[in-house]
């Protein structure tokens, strides 16, 4: 099982890019982000399989946030554009095996998690 290793989160105000990484410790079969907000449900909200590139987002962050890969560095980055108050939460990174065309990746393993917060 890779072990995964978050990093990038900060304290931002509204607007801008802010990029976040993920590091296994080896291959994954995909990857994807999940958010956990303050008495807020958890959203997996941005997924991307290994081979072949497919990605999959939700509504919230779509045509705002960027989720790509470095196959060879076993890394993940979101790029995060155009940040919103509502994008406060902790991101954490999951790897899975196995995919699916609407849902992404499902995750059975969990990095421990960066915090972002965005002020306006």
């Amino acid at each position: 099982q890779v072990q995964l290793m978050e990093s990038g989160g900060d304290s931002v105000q509204t607007g801008g890019s802010l990029r976040l990484s993920c590091e296994a410790s080896g291959p994954t079969y995909c990857m994807g982000w999940f958010r956990q907000a303050t008495g807020k449900e958890g959203e997996g909200f941005a997924s991307i399989k290994t081979r072949g590139g497919w990605t999959v987002y939700a509504d919230s962050v779509k045509d705002r946030f960027t989720i790509s890969q470095d196959i060879e560095k076993n890394t993940m980055t979101l790029q995060m554009e155009t940040r919103q108050p509502e994008d406060t939460a902790m991101y954490y990174c999951a790897a899975g095996n196995k995919w699916n065309s609407r849902r992404g990746c499902d995750g059975d393993t969990w990095g421990q998690g960066t915090q972002v917060t965005v002020s306006s």
